[in-house]
């Protein structure tokens, strides 16, 4: 897929500071959902929504209205870190329906994705009661106990904590109370980014979460037409 085809339809800004915006990728046979999908790359500003933009391209082909909203991390040049990264996508994520109108665009109904750290939000937001009937991790930092412990992304999880406790932002610990929204989880077993036992474990305490383990490692869950897309946009659209 080209770089032109990638790109954006439309970009909405949510809020005022530099971050926030949000990209829009418009189906041309629209199925009524719209993918609020948020990015990963643990939450670090060396990683934004641009690498995202072939998989936004790619469910829009399928007939996904795609939502990519970029958001404050934590690094050089960064103001984000929690709470403020909370913050931005639930801002962007309420905001969004009126965001669409703007541009006679309607959400229908409204799905959240999010791989690696952007999974760890999406599943977080599923806590928040936001508007959405499904959350689909792809890969998710979803234990950030365990992402401490592992140091995993060079103790990534330290860095956008801070001085807060794990559990004030952990979906291991928040979905103890079960979110109205239903939620699916996409991990390759071969994954040494953010390995399946994670998600493995959330399962274990919260057996209502659905998890398709695939093929593959890290990426697949983002990159049209691997062995693990197929399984992604049935969670997505299923």
């Amino acid at each position: 897929m080209s770089v032109s085809t990638d790109l954006p339809d439309a970009v909405l800004r949510y809020d005022d500071h530099e971050d926030a915006v949000l990209d829009v990728h418009v189906p041309e046979s629209p199925n009524g959902i719209t993918v609020f999908l948020l990015h990963g790359g643990f939450w670090k500003t060396a990683y934004d929504r641009v690498h995202t933009r072939t998989m936004a391209a790619a469910l829009a082909a399928e007939g996904f209205q795609v939502a990519t909203p970029e958001y404050r991390r934590v690094g050089p040049g960064g103001a984000g870190g929690w709470p403020r990264t909370g913050a931005d996508v639930q801002s962007a994520a309420t905001r969004l329906p009126e965001l669409l109108a703007g541009i006679d665009r309607e959400v229908g109904t409204m799905r959240v994705a999010g791989h690696s750290a952007g999974g760890h939000l999406a599943l977080w937001l599923a806590t928040t009661g936001i508007a959405a009937d499904r959350v689909v991790g792809l890969a998710p930092v979803c234990d950030l106990r365990e992402a401490l412990r592992l140091g995993l992304g060079s103790d990534a999880a330290r860095a956008f904590l801070g001085e807060i406790e794990p559990d004030e932002a952990d979906p291991m610990v928040l979905l103890d109370a079960r979110p109205a929204a239903e939620i699916r989880i996409v991990h390759g077993v071969d994954d040494d980014v953010v390995p399946v036992s994670l998600s493995r474990g959330l399962v274990d305490r919260h057996p209502w979460v659905q998890l398709e383990e695939v093929p593959g490692g890290h990426y697949e869950v983002i990159e049209p037409g691997s062995v693990a897309w197929s399984t992604v946009l049935s969670a997505l659209d299923g």
